[in-house]
């Protein structure tokens, strides 16, 4: 993870090329990034390094699909809290809206680990 001195200076270059950019290419910018944006997850992060690349819980190795297949199991909430103390009820949320938008890719993650 780069450290706070690396993305300020990162974020300085970009307003100063910000402001040499006509209104044209501030507007394909702002393009790229809204279409960036919209495959983020707020508390969600995928890293290849990290579970294979699977969803997981930010800043932790927690996959989504795990967190689901508990679910599926019968474990409530409260439940899976006291099992994974490092979670909090939003972290959850966060999972489930996850779940909803991304259910073919949480099912075959469910899928290739049980058979393991």
């Amino acid at each position: 993870m780069p450290s706070f001195s690396d993305v300020n200076a990162v974020l300085t270059s970009a307003e100063k090329l910000l402001a040499q950019m006509s209104r044209g290419e501030k507007a394909q910018v702002v393009a790229w990034a809204a279409s960036d944006l919209a495959s983020a997850w707020p508390g969600i992060e995928s890293n290849p390094g990290v579970c294979g690349g699977a969803a997981c819980i930010a800043r932790t190795r927690i996959p989504v699909w795990l967190l689901e297949n508990l679910r599926r199991e019968g474990l409530g909430e409260a439940e899976i809290l006291r099992s994974y103390p490092t979670l909090a009820a939003q972290d959850l949320a966060n999972a489930w809206g996850y779940v909803r938008v991304h259910p073919s890719e949480i099912e075959l993650a469910i899928t290739e680990n049980q058979s393991d």
